[in-house]
């Protein structure tokens, strides 16, 4: 089978062995995978963490071919899935943890992390699971992490006491993550101020469902002038300018969401102890979200609440250069590769 993989910092496509599904393990015909701004920092060697050789994807839809042990009390052959934890949420974990128990399996210390899915076949941990309903499109494929994780954020605002007609800053609000919380936000209640670069990624923001949308380098005056600051921001931008700017625009009793994750050369960014002080934010970080979230969030795609903007396609050979546009922002929303029909 064909399969992405990266090999000294270089993306190839290269000849693998069809996997063969273990215990509780479901072997999927992938049918599509998005192109998550992780996969690049995956491929460039971005994080100090992750780093060497090896495949890359974590975003998919597929077919269930064969089924290994146990499988089949979750899914059956024929069954056309999308992954529903996420690529750092693992495509395991252990159920019997503390972490596991209160309902926050990424932090699993026998989690394992979902990774190939820019390949023909995958072989992926059966309870993670969710079945698609027919009205739900291949090209929805970046649910699985983008989708899912914008969904997990959007959610802490009401656990944090951010109830819907609250302002809510979303910094990268046209990228692949923030173009789903516009839509998420605003379907429920909430006043979305969009933030971004440049006329055209305003423009669709706001086509999303945002009450206003502001170019970055005005955020901080116009946020001020405006609405005496936000109610909660969230960060979806992969770079620190992005998270100093949804820091500043935060006003009294705020919440600050960290969702994109910059490289780590970029380096920290910084909190004044009396802003922290005048502020009194909560600050917390969210990553993707559980089978459970997944399963709600395929139910709003199948109702129209939400839905990926797909500005760009292609197959395996074509990643690379997909790579070099997503680091150049060349387009709105996100990219999906196609790999069966």
């Amino acid at each position: 089978m064909k399969s992405v993989q990266r090999i000294d910092g270089t993306i190839e496509v290269r000849e693998s062995e069809r996997p063969i599904p273990g215990p509780n393990q479901a072997l999927l015909r992938m049918s599509t995978s998005g192109v998550c701004h992780s996969d690049l920092h995956l491929a460039r060697g971005d994080w100090k963490f992750a780093t060497g050789n090896g495949p890359l994807g974590h975003e998919g839809i597929g077919v269930v071919e064969a089924l290994g042990p146990g499988a089949e009390e979750c899914v059956s052959i024929g069954d056309r899935v999308i992954l529903g934890l996420g690529g750092t949420g693992g495509e395991h974990w252990c159920g019997r943890c503390r972490y596991c128990i209160a309902g926050e399996p990424r932090h699993c210390a026998n989690s394992v992390g979902i990774i190939g899915t820019f390949a023909e076949y995958f072989t992926v941990w059966a309870p993670s699971l969710v079945v698609l309903p027919d009205s739900v499109s291949d090209l929805e494929a970046p649910l699985a992490c983008g989708g899912l994780t914008a969904y997990g954020a959007v959610k802490k605002l009401t656990q944090h006491g951010i109830i819907p007609g609250s302002t809510v800053a979303i910094v990268g609000a046209a990228g692949g993550l923030g173009h789903y919380a516009v839509q998420l936000a605003a379907a429920f209640g909430y006043r979305v101020i969009a933030i971004d670069v440049g006329d055209d990624r305003l423009a669709f923001a706001t086509e999303l469902g945002a009450e206003v949308a502001i170019e970055a380098n005005d955020a901080r005056q116009r946020v001020a002038n405006e609405f005496g600051g936000v109610d909660a921001a969230i960060v979806f931008t992969a770079n620190i300018a992005g998270y100093q700017l949804g820091f500043d625009l935060l006003g009294k009793k705020s919440l600050f969401i960290a969702v994109g994750l910059p490289a780590t050369s970029q380096g920290p960014f910084e909190v004044d102890p009396f802003l922290l002080f005048y502020k009194d934010p909560t600050i917390i970080f969210s990553a993707v979200g559980t089978v459970q979230d997944m399963r709600e969030l395929v139910d709003l795609a199948a109702r129209g609440i939400v839905k990926t903007h797909v500005s760009r396609t292609g197959g395996l050979e074509e990643l690379p250069t997909i790579f070099d546009e997503l680091e150049a922002s060349a387009y709105l929303g996100r990219a999906v590769i196609t790999i069966t029909d």
